[in-house]
């Protein structure tokens, strides 16, 4: 997207962009390590937002942060959808919550504007 912005590439393909992820922060994942470190007893959790969300909504998001409609850019590529396609991909994360005391702060459309504007910055530079 923002290579297509900076007009150094004129579409993007993707594959299935109607699958939902739970998609998440690394910094607030860190977080949820870092506690799980702090715990007297080793145990496991589920670090998740507990949200999820398609790729084409994160197409919508990251191509209306620079003013772009992104049907005008994204080629939907039949051979870039995956064989064993999962269509849903949902963390639970109550326990990480309840033990830990640990929820996602980012939410997907601010974690999206910061990918997008290190990836404006990027490639400005190029």
């Amino acid at each position: 997207m923002a290579r297509i912005r900076h007009g150094k590439q004129r579409d993007l393909k993707l594959g299935n962009i109607d699958a939902r992820r739970d998609w998440g922060f690394a910094g607030d994942y860190v977080e949820a390590m870092w506690l799980m470190l702090q715990q007297p007893q080793p145990d496991d959790y589920v670090i998740a937002t507990g949200r999820n969300a398609t790729v084409r909504d994160m197409c919508e998001i990251a191509f209306r942060h620079v003013g772009l409609d992104y049907r005008d850019y994204v080629i939907i590529d039949p051979a870039l959808f995956r064989p064993a396609e999962v269509d849903l991909l949902l963390g639970n994360p109550a326990k990480a919550k309840a033990k830990l005391g640990w929820q996602a702060t980012t939410d997907l459309e601010a974690l999206i504007r910061m990918m997008v504007d290190a990836d404006m910055e990027r490639v400005a530079k190029e």
